[in-house]
């Protein structure tokens, strides 16, 4: 793309220091772009909380937590443009996840195939919340009809290969991207981001275990696993009821 058009503008966020943050300055560099980047604090994750999780409509952790720093970075981004591009869908079916690996090699297809189907309910529904919430328009281009076909054409051991993960997307940018970019091993959003232990260890010091006892099982029979999870269902209860039918 900006080979292309005028010089792109580019977004990141995350806790200082963290990888996303040092990996998106070196390929801002690289494709010189205009960057722009926010340093999030554990205050700052729980100021916008219950505005995620709102337009979120759920309290699943890893949704919830996957989403604080990509709801704040689509803020930025709103600053300055209305439409972004986002990379969601390639760890999907390129097979970019680290626990794939430990699958045979016949297990993986139909694997990617059911985290693909699931995307709205994951990935795709944190980028269309998040980016929602603040009027701009994401473009998911790995999701694209076109290259969802042409990936699941491509046979598995061309994407998990040498115990490395999306090989044949790398082997693509060979020779495109800097080498510490698409060598890059994968982390998951909000791995990289830095928000996992802040968030969760917040969560687990305002929620005692009689607590977590006492309000595990929800309304419907579902039982939640964590005291984060806890923390998260109770802003959603607060926003909108405990009948979550």
């Amino acid at each position: 793309a900006a080979k292309h058009t005028g010089r792109l503008k580019t977004f990141s966020a995350g806790i200082k220091n963290v990888p996303d943050l040092e990996f998106a300055r070196e390929m801002a560099g690289f494709i010189k772009s205009e960057h722009h980047e926010v340093i999030v604090t554990i205050d700052d994750m729980l100021k916008v909380l219950p505005l995620v999780i709102y337009h979120l409509e759920s309290f699943d952790a890893l949704l919830v937590r996957s989403s604080i720093t990509n709801f704040l970075v689509a803020k930025l981004a709103s600053d300055y443009v209305s439409e972004v591009f986002s990379g969601e869908g390639g760890d999907e079916l390129f097979a970019g996840y680290e626990y794939l690996k430990s699958m045979r090699m016949e297990e993986i297809g139909d694997e990617l195939v059911n985290i693909t189907a699931r995307l709205h309910n994951t990935a795709l529904q944190r980028v269309d919340r998040c980016a929602s919430a603040h009027s701009t328009t994401p473009h998911v281009i790995f999701t694209d009809p076109a290259i969802v076909e042409f990936a699941f054409r491509i046979p598995i051991e061309y994407k998990i290969r040498d115990n490395v993960e999306k090989w044949i997307l790398r082997k693509a940018m060979e020779g495109i991207l800097p080498e510490t970019i698409f060598r890059r091993q994968k982390a998951k959003f909000w791995e990289g981001a830095g928000v996992k232990e802040l968030i969760s260890g917040y969560a687990e010091k305002q929620i005692t275990d009689t607590e977590f006892q006492n309000e595990r099982l929800l309304p419907d029979g579902l039982i939640l696993n964590t005291r984060e999870e806890l923390f998260y269902y109770r802003i959603f209860r607060d926003h909108f009821g405990p009948d979550i039918d």
